[in-house]
């Protein structure tokens, strides 16, 4: 089925240009209620800090009352707070609104199933086919009730304490929390606070419209700049909706993902923690790969997406896995990728080790990698062209196990990415260009 609103982390848009609009809101609530519950049920509702999660909050309440449906309401709270809730509830699906780290100008809308974990893509085409439907409403005797939920943000904060080790605190750490202006300004600094920590925080102070402004784990320069400032052992930032995380060293130099992927790692396999493999992504730095093997731990790649990670994570019987953006799953701690649980997993890592956080990722090399978005006006299938499958072939052959190519279409925007990375800096920018030159004569081919 070709989705016409779904995309790889729900609906997601400009506010008040289709789909983002009050109409389609609560039309989805209505087609979700129908699918997934048809007979009645709860359904969790919490939101980030952008000044239209109101509106479509009043929205999404009122099409899922009218199908039958009692509706709990969280009030702003992270991504995978609101996971918690549906299972802590014993909810039958969770609503996030939400556009991530998108700018307070747009939102989106994604589900979480009763156990917690995102709906199947059946599930979202089913609901999806209803959309554009008429709303449902039931008898008077038969319409849903809706609560709001008081203290969900200190339930959540106990929650995430509770996966922090029992005998170990934050004591005589100075910490730098960057929140973003999102979900989690008041969940975070409050975690860390309780734990012990000197506590400086930034990007806690949303107005409905500076969510991600100049803030948070995609723009975390004003976050090394205040780390070094203020001498803080450490820096951390997650993104709007609370689910991503990127942390700071004590000398402003940024850690992303995959180096907190080695960290965690390295540290569950010290304590014979680890179960399984570790999953990152086809974009995830080849420096982990090789720096997990060095250590014997096996490494799988999956599809960019955590959803995808989480797929491969359950097929191999593994627990962490994460991307380079900072989506890091602890399926031993928390069912969806949650940005407070990662970091309290890294600050233990350091606290039990002994070492800072610079040192504990010194045994992962970040090898050079450049990505080139190529635009490209008609679909082309790049492993029907000559001139796209001889340049690959070729760059293979250059980089051997020095490097490696990754070539995929976007899921989001009509370009092809061009990602080629590996030892030596020059060789990589080389032939990636090169690639990108071959993909561009193949676009205007198929033009």
């Amino acid at each position: 089925m070709t989705r016409k609103y779904f995309g790889t982390d729900g609906v997601r848009g400009k506010v008040g240009e289709p789909p983002m609009t009050v109409d389609f809101a609560l039309r989805m609530a209505s087609a979700a209620a129908q699918v997934l519950m048809p007979d009645g049920g709860m359904v969790v509702i919490g939101k980030d800090t952008r000044v239209s999660g109101y509106m479509f909050e009043s929205a999404l309440e009122a099409g899922f009352v009218a199908a039958g449906v009692n509706v709990r309401l969280l009030g702003p709270l992270p991504t995978p707070g609101i996971a918690y809730f549906t299972q802590l509830l014993g909810g039958d699906l969770g609503v996030v609104i939400s556009a991530s780290h998108n700018p307070y100008y747009d939102n989106g809308i994604k589900f979480f199933d009763g156990s917690g974990a995102k709906l199947s893509d059946e599930q979202e085409n089913q609901i999806e086919a209803l959309i554009e439907k008429p709303i449902i409403t039931r008898d008077s005797a038969d319409l849903g009730r809706a609560v709001r939920v008081t203290k969900a943000v200190d339930s959540y904060k106990e929650h995430c304490k509770q996966t922090f080790p029992p005998g170990v605190d934050l004591n005589g750490l100075k910490i730098v929390v960057d929140c973003a202006h999102g979900a989690g300004y008041k969940a975070a600094p409050r975690v860390l606070a309780d734990l012990g920590a000197e506590l400086i925080p930034i990007g806690c102070s949303p107005n409905g419209r500076n969510i991600n402004a100049d803030a948070g784990s995609t723009k975390p320069e004003l976050l090394q700049l205040t780390v070094k400032g203020v001498r803080a052992d450490l820096g951390i930032a997650l993104d709007g909706d609370g689910d991503r995380l990127v942390m700071v060293d004590n000398e402003g130099r940024l850690v992303d993902g995959d180096q907190l992927l080695f960290v965690l790692a390295t540290e569950a396999a010290r304590c014979g923690e680890l179960k399984g493999p570790v999953v990152g992504t086809v974009m995830s730095n080849l420096g982990l790969e090789h720096a997990l093997k060095k250590q014997g731990i096996k490494f799988l790649r999956a599809k960019v997406g955590d959803r995808n990670v989480l797929a491969m994570l359950r097929e191999h019987g593994g627990t962490l896995g994460g991307e380079t953006s900072g989506h890091i799953l602890c399926l031993d701690k928390s069912t969806t990728g949650d940005g407070i649980v990662a970091a309290l997993q890294v600050l233990a890592a350091v606290r039990k080790s002994g070492r800072s956080l610079a040192e504990l990722v010194e045994g992962m090399p970040r090898y050079p990698q450049t990505l080139i978005n190529v635009r490209t006006p008609a679909r082309i299938d790049l492993d029907a062209s000559p001139v796209v499958v001889k340049a690959l072939s070729e760059a293979r052959k250059r980089l051997a196990d020095t490097g490696r190519v990754v070539l995929r279409p976007s899921g989001t925007e009509p370009v092809i990415r061009v990602m080629v990375e590996g030892e030596d800096k020059g060789l990589v920018d080389e032939t990636a260009a090169t690639i990108a030159d071959a993909v561009r004569e193949a676009a205007r081919d198929a033009a």
